[in-house]
């Protein structure tokens, strides 16, 4: 079944209960990953305004820090400009026992870079040859990762940037890249899906998150992330964990047809 795409009007989430109970299973799940040694990659991505940090921070705001980070790197430094590409990110592997939240990741690389002129063809080239590679060898060593991609709609991105400018608890979110994103929403499609599609693996899948409602995306990717683990006392406080695919599914060939067509009715009513 592919994420359901309708647009939802976003509400207040932090009375809910199944958030709640959601979040009470993650304290599970990071207690058990402190105690067995494991580590936990858990990477968000997706376009300006659809959702990644504040799903990072209902992850995150009853997890223990001293056994979990939230790494969000800032633009590469002139040392960082001439080392390898992945090894700024690297130090920021999880270590044992704990859990890691990329809010974006290398697969900057893949989307931003490219459409904004970051870098060159050739670094991109090389760079999509190199993750399936990166990504496989950081499973091997018993990494856990998981990939998400937050996906919004034109309209969805249009009414969030309007509140963002309206609203100056928000307004430290504005860069002058966003001022870019609607323009560039096409170039910003055509690189998404070329990523999805040299990028997802059998061990390393897309799972794409319908952001179009902030509630329902915070919640089914906490859901998402229970499902895909182990852990001691795993159902205690949510006995159905089964992730819901109309918020949560695997990236699938069509799924990005049905967005292309999707964004072309949403691109009429702007």
């Amino acid at each position: 079944m592919a994420c359901d795409n309708s647009n939802e009007t976003d509400h207040d989430d932090s009375n809910s209960e199944e958030l709640r109970n959601l979040q009470r299973e993650l304290v599970c799940l990071q207690n058990s990953i402190q105690a067995k040694k494991k580590r936990l990659l858990v990477i968000f991505e997706g376009r300006d305004t659809a959702g990644k940090g504040g799903a990072i921070r209902r992850f995150t705001r009853h997890l223990n820090p001293r056994a979990m980070r939230v790494v969000a790197r800032p633009k590469p430094s002139e040392v960082e400009l001439g080392q390898w590409f992945f090894q700024r990110y690297f130090t920021g592997l999880p270590n044992a026992g704990e859990i890691v939240f990329f809010d974006r990741s290398w697969y900057n690389r893949a989307v931003v870079e490219p459409v904004l002129g970051f870098c060159t063809p050739k670094q991109y080239e090389t760079f999509m040859e190199q993750v399936p590679l990166v990504e496989k060898m950081l499973i091997d060593d018993g990494i856990q990762i998981i990939k998400f991609w937050f996906s919004i709609n034109r309209l969805v991105q249009f009414d969030r940037f309007k509140a963002r400018k309206s609203d100056v608890l928000k307004e430290w979110k504005l860069s002058t890249v966003d001022a870019l994103a609607q323009d560039r929403w096409d170039d910003f499609t055509k690189y998404k899906e070329q990523m999805f599609e040299r990028t997802h693996t059998d061990y390393s899948p897309w799972i794409i998150v319908n952001g179009n409602s902030k509630a329902k995306a915070r919640a089914g990717s906490i859901r998402y992330v229970l499902s895909q683990c182990e852990y001691m006392h795993k159902g205690k406080f949510v006995k159905d964990l089964e992730p819901d695919p109309g918020i949560t599914c695997h990236y699938f060939p069509e799924l990005m047809e049905e967005k292309r067509l999707e964004d072309y009715e949403v691109k009429s009513r702007l």
